[in-house]
């Protein structure tokens, strides 16, 4: 679901146990000095606060990976609306293994819900705008596929993954082609003509450019809204009209009405913070 065959990115378990060496290292000197390790214990975790729910199975694994003998369970699906107090997941085995993981899980837990809660807020402005919202590149190192998967889950689409999949053009490639012309001409005899080639203008004069080389898609960069709005009526829906740069919940609107295609807005996954889930953690036998 969130692991992919590109040999850059780690497996989903790749990271969680990264993330549990980070922070057990060569052992948890409380938990293992205070618990035998033969008690058992269950743990609830619960939403502090209204919140879309991201990464449920990322959590049961934090704990599954240290112990194959927990249980967890949820009533939850990740993409619904949970409200303040109730439980999302609940875990039961181990008490070291529970209090082990309890951070890992729920660093994983918070920030992919906070990502999908906070996409989701974004398109409650565009409810009834033609108009798809995307992510970017920016987000943290490592972690990209997973706030990629907690963008869908808000309910928003993703961009090009990478450098990979994706051809996009940007201001520093046509400066040292020599021109979008050159740049759109040179990378078409090189790739599959199954691929489309995106590129980003900066004004008007890029837009006509791209729009006779042949472009695709034309992202206008930082562009205000009577030159997106000149730009859009130039390519005539010859090209995919996408709009970047300086993307807030409150122009949202303005650029939706100016007749773009695509908003895309780093903002998704760089300006989302981590909603409020916390664990709590009981003996059941001693």
């Amino acid at each position: 679901m969130m692991t992919s065959s590109n040999r850059f990115y780690h497996t989903l378990d790749h990271l969680i146990e990264i993330s549990l060496q980070e922070d057990i290292g060569t052992g948890d000197i409380t938990t293992e000095n205070l618990i035998d390790p033969d008690i058992k214990g269950r743990g609830v975790l619960i939403a502090r606060e209204s919140l879309v729910i991201a990464g449920i199975d990322v959590a049961k694994r934090v704990f599954e990976i240290l112990d194959s003998d927990v249980e967890t369970e949820s009533r939850f699906n990740d993409g619904d609306s949970v409200v303040a107090q109730e439980v999302v997941l609940s875990v039961e085995g181990s008490l070291q293994t529970l209090l082990m993981g309890e951070r890992t899980s729920l660093n994983f837990l918070q920030r992919l819900s906070g990502i999908a809660t906070y996409v989701r807020s974004y398109l409650k402005e565009l409810a009834d705008k033609d108009v798809c919202l995307v992510d970017t590149r920016k987000t943290t190192p490592g972690w990209r596929v997973l706030e990629k998967y907690a963008v869908r889950i808000g309910g928003a689409n993703n961009h090009r993954m990478g450098l990979f999949d994706g051809v996009l053009i940007k201001d520093n490639h046509i400066a040292v082609c020599g021109g979008v012309k050159k740049a759109v001409d040179r990378i078409r005899n090189r790739i599959s003509h199954l691929m489309k080639i995106e590129v980003e203008v900066s004004n008007l004069s890029q837009v006509n450019e791209a729009l006779d080389a042949g472009a695709d898609v034309i992202m206008l960069d930082n562009m205000d809204i009577p030159q997106i709005k000149a730009a859009v009526k130039i390519i005539n829906g010859k090209a995919k009209v996408e709009v970047s740069g300086g993307v807030t919940k409150e122009n949202l609107v303005m650029l939706a009405n100016a007749g773009v295609d695509i908003i895309s807005s780093g903002a998704l996954t760089h300006s989302a913070g981590c909603v409020d889930i916390s664990m709590r953690i009981e003996a059941v036998n001693s």
